[in-house]
């Protein structure tokens, strides 16, 4: 499991597939989350936007990240 140590009150869903070097850019992260590739809180999630907030896992990949 990655744990993404959060600055700030959220992280939006692409830029956290970035940081956390799951996807080599922001096209890609947009890519997989429309496609459905991507769970938020054990549920498919499709928006781009999503506000990752401390305590959510994050699925993509066979990786899990939790937000901290």
């Amino acid at each position: 499991m990655i744990e993404f140590e959060l600055e700030g009150e959220f992280i939006p869903m692409i830029q956290l597939l970035k940081a956390t070097h799951l996807v080599v850019t922001g096209g890609e992260a947009q890519i997989v989350v429309f496609e459905g590739k991507v769970k938020y809180n054990g549920v498919v999630d499709y928006r781009k936007r999503l506000k990752v907030k401390r305590g959510d896992i994050v699925e993509f990949n066979g990786n899990k990240i939790l937000v901290k």
